[in-house]
């Protein structure tokens, strides 16, 4: 996740090692752990793949030298790789994973949004469905945590089918150059 995260926040715009970081930390700490451990030698990784590139190398505060990565047109295609890939994982990561991607719709043509909608919502109905097969635990506390397991699962299962209709009904660009679902995003 830390991966398609990276490659498409570089599609953005170049980043050093640092402000990767800020914005990973900013935007998507509620789906992975960041930390300088784990950032440093996955952009040595994809430097040496060819994913990424040394844009420019500067002196940082500190007198070290500072390098700020870009995307390539190879890291392009792993990212839309990763992006359509529905890896076979826990429901947690496939949920954070799910909001990683959706946080990068913008980058996607309609079609791909929608694929990625419709998968998602497949899998949430799978779950809800498993879910409501088990019986409620005896003990309330266990209880109250399966009734709020099916209120998140209700809840999402809701909110995408509305961001499906959306797509399905308006596909195109507002005038501010974001998407609909980047707007609404904005807005909240």
């Amino acid at each position: 996740m830390l991966e398609l995260a990276t490659l498409g926040l570089l599609q953005r715009e170049p980043l050093h090692g640092y402000r990767l970081k800020q914005q990973l930390e900013l935007f998507m700490s509620g789906c992975i752990s960041v930390n300088y451990g784990a950032i440093y030698p996955l952009l040595k990784r994809l430097e040496e793949r060819g994913a990424i590139s040394v844009l420019v190398e500067e002196e940082g505060e500190a007198g070290s030298l500072r390098k700020s990565y870009s995307i390539t047109d190879r890291g392009r295609e792993r990212w839309m790789h990763k992006m359509m890939e529905y890896p076979h994982e826990s429901w947690v990561n496939a949920r954070s994973r799910f909001t990683i991607k959706f946080f990068f719709f913008g980058n996607l043509e309609p079609a791909k949004r929608i694929k990625l909608l419709e998968h998602r919502l497949m899998v949430c109905r799978l779950r809800q469905d498993l879910q409501e097969r088990e019986p409620l635990p005896a003990d309330p506390y266990q209880a109250e945590v399966w009734r709020r397991c099916m209120v998140v699962i209700r809840s999402e299962i809701e909110w995408l089918t509305e961001q499906l209709a959306s797509e399905r009904t308006e596909p195109s660009l507002g005038s501010s150059g974001q998407s609909e679902v980047e707007t609404r995003i904005v807005a909240t």
